[in-house]
This record gives structure tokens, sequence and C-alpha cells, in this order.
């Protein structure tokens, strides 16, 4: 059976192939309702399919968004990719998800590779300190949206959550409405940035919590990889030694259901021996034992927001970097792990 072509299209609806162009691409000149409507629906009896590709390659764009992330397999990004994948089919968007594996020259990879290929923009959840990344988006000029964190080297609109605030919102709730003496925190890495980074932000936040109520932090600030894993073997041992702390939060979820593990082998108790909250509220955190309680923000709102900045030219934020910088509230969600009675 012969390809249908735009011509085919045309010449059933009565019209030129330039119509037909304006109507599938939406552009850039209107066309009458009438004419609009025979066009649909010769495109539907023939059973038209764009050449997507031919699309792309005459205006210098496709209806693809690159998303580069740090690592899919945490549920944190599994989670953001997916809300950012929702928000761009909603605009006729598809997502181009991408692994930088914490590694400056993966990020860098998938920047050339995403962009190269034309995509309508490019949303980058950035591994670290990031100044090969921020030197590549200049060379290429790209359409860059930073989502929920902001290395100091790249200067394009950022869309975050506010992390200082939710980890304080957190150490409070343990020292106030708990009443415990002191709240150990576990952090980053060594590796961690020391600006831009959530985890650098989510100590911060515990850092004045504690400076509010008048107790000291030396001794109470822990190292730890984001992930679970790495989590549980650094709680195994942080709990079993003569200083577990009564209260620890937690600078990711996944860190959190590690510590969860390692008090269940250990036989401590949750909360009654030691309370344990969370940052990021992955749905996971509602299933463990117990449940956890954790800080949130509306990932949907910012995966929506984030997918609007980069397609819409309305939308571009000018001004100072403070003038570019989208921030949502931090909440939190309280669950049994604190110590809470209720869910």
């Amino acid at each position: 059976m012969a390809k249908v072509t735009r011509d085919d299209v045309a010449r059933l609806a009565g019209t030129s192939t330039a119509v037909v162009s304006y109507v599938i691409n939406n552009g850039p000149r209107p066309v009458a309702p009438a004419t609009r409507e025979r066009v649909l629906a010769a495109i539907k009896e023939l059973g038209y399919r764009p050449d997507r590709v031919a699309q792309a390659m005459a205006s210098r764009r496709t209806d693809l968004i690159g998303m580069i992330v740090p690592d899919a397999r945490q549920p944190f990004f599994a989670e953001m990719a997916h809300a950012v994948e929702q928000a761009a089919a909603e605009r006729g968007q598809m997502v181009l998800v991408g692994n930088s594996d914490y590694l400056d020259e993966r990020e860098v990879h998938y920047l050339r590779a995403f962009l190269g290929m034309r995509v309508s923009g490019l949303i980058l959840v950035s591994q670290g300190p990031s100044e090969r990344a921020a030197t590549e988006i200049d060379a290429w000029d790209a359409r860059v949206v930073l989502l929920h964190r902001r290395p100091d080297a790249i200067d394009d609109v950022a869309v975050v959550t506010d992390d200082v605030g939710g980890a304080q919102l957190a150490t409070r709730h343990l020292l106030v409405d708990h009443g415990h003496p002191y709240v150990a925190c576990l952090g980053g890495t060594e590796e961690t940035p020391a600006v831009g980074d959530p985890v650098t932000d989510h100590v911060e936040g515990w850092r004045r919590a504690m400076e509010e109520a008048g107790i000291p932090i030396e001794g109470r600030l822990f190292q730890a990889p984001f992930n679970r894993y790495d989590a549980y073997e650094v709680a195994l041992t942080l709990l079993a030694g003569p200083d577990r702390p009564p209260a620890l939060v937690c600078a990711t979820d996944d860190q959190a259901i590690g510590v969860l593990r390692a008090a269940r082998e250990l036989r401590i108790d949750v909360p009654g021996r030691l309370a344990v909250v969370g940052f990021d509220d992955v749905k996971e955190a509602a299933l463990t034992d117990p449940p956890l309680t954790t800080v949130a923000s509306d990932r949907s709102a910012m995966a929506r927001a984030a997918v609007d900045l980069v397609l819409d030219d309305a939308l571009r934020i000018t001004g100072t970097r403070n003038d570019r910088l989208r921030q949502f509230p931090a909440r939190l969600v309280v669950r049994r792990s604190c110590g809470c009675t209720g869910l």
C-alpha cells in the first residue's frame, strides 16, 4: 500500500499542502475553523501520519524534552522524572531521560546528545558543581531549566524546594513537639557540594533549628551516601554505638529507609528509642515499618513549572540570579516514625 502523503491530504480536503502544514503544526498562520475540520477529517480518513523527522529538520526543533537525572534508580529521581513526563504529555511533548550517574562526563555526554537532537528544551537535575555542564550550555545557547538543585556554576532558571525551611520544620517537630533533648543529622558525604545542593541545605536547616533551640551541634552530624544501602551500613555502626541519638533527621528518604532497616536488625524500637524523619516523601515512605515521617513538596507542580518554563518564551525569567528562582514551599508529612500517632 502506497504511503499517504501531505499532497493526498490536501487533495481530499480541497486545500493546499501549506494549509495542511499549518493545521498539523498549529501555525505559523491561522486556518479557518471549517478548513481545519476538513483537513483533520482528511487526515483521519486517509490514516496520514506526519513525518516527525522531516518536521524536526524543517523547524529545527522536535517534540522532545531532554531530562538528565543523577540516578533514576533512586525513588525520588524516578518519581520526579515521571512527574515531568506527565506534565510534558499535557503539552504534547515526550521526554528522553539520561542518567549522569553523578559523573561530570556523563552529564556532559547527555547534554551534547540531547541538544544535538534539537530537543525543545532541557530539564537538568544536576549531579554536582557542573562547571563543565555550564560551559556546554553556554556553547549551545540552550533552553535549560534546573530542577531540584541549583549548582553555583549554572545561571539558568531554577525550580526548587525550600530545602532549608523543610529541614527546619522536621527538626523543630522533633525538638518542640516531641521534646527530644537533641536531634542528630544524617547528611551527605565529603563530596557533597557546599553550595546549591539540596542535601547541603537540609543540613543547614537542621543546623539552624538546633541553634535556635540553643542546642550544640558538635559531634551530631554524620555522613552517609544518599542511597539506602550505604546509609544502612552507616546506621548499623551509629546505632550500635554508645552515643546513639534519640532522634535523627535524614537528608533523604532513601537514607531514612536504610536507617529503619538497621534499627530493626539491632532491635531498636522506632519511634520508642529512636525517632526518624526523612526528606522527599517518596511513595515508599508510607509503606515502611513504621511509616516514615518526612518532608514533602508539590512534585507535580514543580514538574509542570519546569516544563512550562522550558517551552514558553513568555514565561522566561530575566533579571538577577534570585529573580530566576522558583521556590516551592515544603511541608511536614507526619506519620509514625517520629512518635506521632496516626498513619
